[in-house]
């Protein structure tokens, strides 16, 4: 926030009151005051009277205090007016409105969490990209990860002030609330992260919006962008991260954009061209013939990896009769699952099939 703005605000209201107004930072630096000599000056002991108002009027050693709108338990600015009587407390009211009008328009035209919501919503030139940054102070090229946060119940939405609470960094971390309820965090990451540390930020989003032990959310990762401008794309992946889950991860909350595999290519063929190579593999009798049975065979047999004997001590069943549910399951389809090439055909028809009934449509 700039200082200049706040000081032309000051200076309108010096012209109606007697008393010396202006506003702290957090640090406990005057960045404006009508008293101009005061500007500069450090008052850390008034930072703890500050906070511990909670917001309200809180009057110390002379002068009154309010806390400007802002995020968490720490102020970012307070306004402060000379006196402790009725009149600098009404005074300091009135400035603190006037500040607060002058702080909100200012954030939505130039702060820097606008200007990170600008970039991943494309709603920014890639050459204003340098210019805005520069401008704010926002480093271009470090590593950030996006991480996107999206309530599994529908219309509801994700709770801003929980997140924010959890990444109270505003100078590197920002948390927007984008689209239908959509929260955005865009976090700054250490040099070398990767994978791991982008779960483990995502797992602990998740698990601070449980109710009870039952998941509220589902985060999706993006992959990390190493500059600004591949936020958008970070941004995307993580929508699409969500969006791959719900119809091939439906029991994973936390999903990353590069652990997607061959479901985030499926998802984003089209649906003739689907229903095309369903009927090409099956061409015998279709997918649906099949029975729960046989389907809950073939998914053991899978998760197996393809091991005849291993799947049969899972399925409590004789290997004998886990042969004979394969023959039949290549009688009906031909396609033998104890074959890797035939095994990945299947593997692939099923998710097939899976992101055509997500979309409404049977084959």
């Amino acid at each position: 926030m700039s200082g200049r703005i706040y000081q032309n605000v000051v200076l309108q209201l010096k012209e109606n009151t007697d008393r010396t107004i202006g506003v702290m930072d957090g640090e406990g630096v005057v960045i404006a005051c009508s008293e101009l000599s005061l500007i500069g000056q450090r008052w850390t002991e008034y930072i703890p009277v500050v906070n511990n108002a909670a917001g309200a009027l809180i009057s110390s050693d002379g002068r009154t205090f309010k806390a400007l709108n802002g995020w968490g338990n720490q102020f970012d600015y307070a306004a402060f007016a000379f006196g402790e009587n009725d009149v600098s407390k009404a005074v300091c009211s009135v400035a603190t409105v006037a500040l607060n009008a002058a702080k909100a328009y200012y954030e939505e035209k130039h702060d820097r969490g606008s200007f990170i919501k600008d970039i991943i919503s494309d709603n920014i030139m890639l050459g204003d990209i340098y210019m805005r940054a520069k401008e704010l102070r926002v480093t271009a090229d470090v590593a950030r990860g996006v991480f996107v946060v999206r309530s599994l119940k529908k219309g509801e939405s994700v709770p801003t002030d929980v997140v924010q609470a959890m990444f109270p960094d505003r100078q590197n971390d920002f948390v927007l609330s984008i689209g239908d309820g959509d929260v955005v965090l865009v976090r700054q990451m250490p040099e070398g992260a990767g994978f791991r540390e982008l779960n483990k930020i995502a797992s602990s989003i998740e698990e601070s919006l449980r109710s009870g032990t039952e998941s509220t959310v589902v985060v999706g990762i993006g992959t990390i962008a190493t500059h600004l401008r591949d936020l958008a794309k970070s941004y995307k992946e993580a929508q699409i991260s969500i969006d791959v889950g719900k119809v091939f991860d439906t029991e994973k909350y936390v999903i990353n954009y590069e652990n997607l595999g061959i479901g985030r290519l499926i998802y984003q063929l089209p649906t003739t061209l689907c229903e095309m190579f369903l009927q090409e593999v099956f061409k015998k009798n279709p997918i649906d013939a099949l029975d729960k049975e046989t389907l809950f065979t073939i998914h053991r047999f899978f998760e197996n990896n393809l091991n005849v004997s291993e799947t049969a001590r899972k399925l409590f069943v004789h290997r004998n009769t886990l042969v004979y549910r394969l023959e039949k399951i290549k009688k009906l389809t031909g396609l033998d699952l104890r074959e890797f090439d035939d095994a990945i055909t299947f593997k692939v028809a099923l998710m097939v099939k899976k992101y055509l009934t997500s979309r409404g449509i049977d084959s």
